[in-house]
């Protein structure tokens, strides 16, 4: 017997992926739950806006991103594109969309930024600009420490020092004070963006984490 297959059209492509998402993350960990992913998928939209981009490559990696993040799985870097490469082999998606968003979930994360760059493409710089942005501002801020507490991590010790100089292993495995994260990685990201508009929305959301700081610094 012949197994007809469905080729779906991309907003049902969408819908089907944002459900399968939602579901998944449901018991997620505040900072990395379906809203992060919902703010990545409008950040990424907006952005791919003023760039010549594939569109369906960008809503899939930015749904996807963080469907299986390597910090809630014991470290593993790969079981993110495997959970979106078999979920997206459900559906019958084109196998080289599926290939690019699988190395667009291995190349997104900061931490990737500690190997030497092997993958590129206007569709990682999209979608990395949009994660990149739920990570500073107020959003940022709110991020960072409700994950610092998931992880009982302390607030704030002046007697620990930001280490600027930490390897990926250092970075991946460090229980450092919250407000450190700042200096090891949330205030480098402006400089870090790809895009045109991702540089221009990071700049106010940077000097938003600037006050605070100096604001938290006067309250100490």
């Amino acid at each position: 017997m012949q197994i007809k297959i469905i080729i779906m059209d991309h907003s049902t492509l969408i819908d089907k992926t944002e459900a399968f998402v939602r579901a998944t993350l449901q018991n997620a960990e505040g900072g990395h739950d379906w809203w992060h992913i919902h703010r990545v998928w409008d950040n990424a939209k907006l952005i791919a806006q003023t760039e010549r981009a594939d569109l369906l490559v960008v809503e899939l990696a930015a749904l996807l991103h963080d469907i299986a993040d390597s910090k809630f799985h014991n470290g593993d870097e790969e079981i993110g594109p495997k959970t979106a490469g078999d979920f997206l082999q459900s559906l019958h998606v084109d196998e080289a969309v599926i290939e690019h968003v699988q190395q667009i979930i291995r190349h997104i994360s900061f931490k990737s930024g500690f190997d030497k760059k092997a993958f590129r493409s206007i569709e990682l710089d999209i979608v990395q600009d949009a994660d990149r942005l739920d990570a500073i501002g107020a959003i940022g801020i709110a991020r960072a420490f409700n994950y610092g507490g998931f992880k009982g991590r302390e607030i704030y010790n002046p007697e620990i020092k930001p280490n600027l100089n930490m390897t990926k292993a250092e970075y991946k495995n460090t229980k450092a004070p919250t407000i450190n994260h700042f200096y090891e990685k949330l205030l480098l990201l402006k400089d870090k963006m790809n895009t045109p508009t991702g540089k221009r929305l990071a700049e106010q959301r940077h000097a938003f984490m600037e006050s605070y700081l100096k604001q938290f610094y006067s309250e100490c």
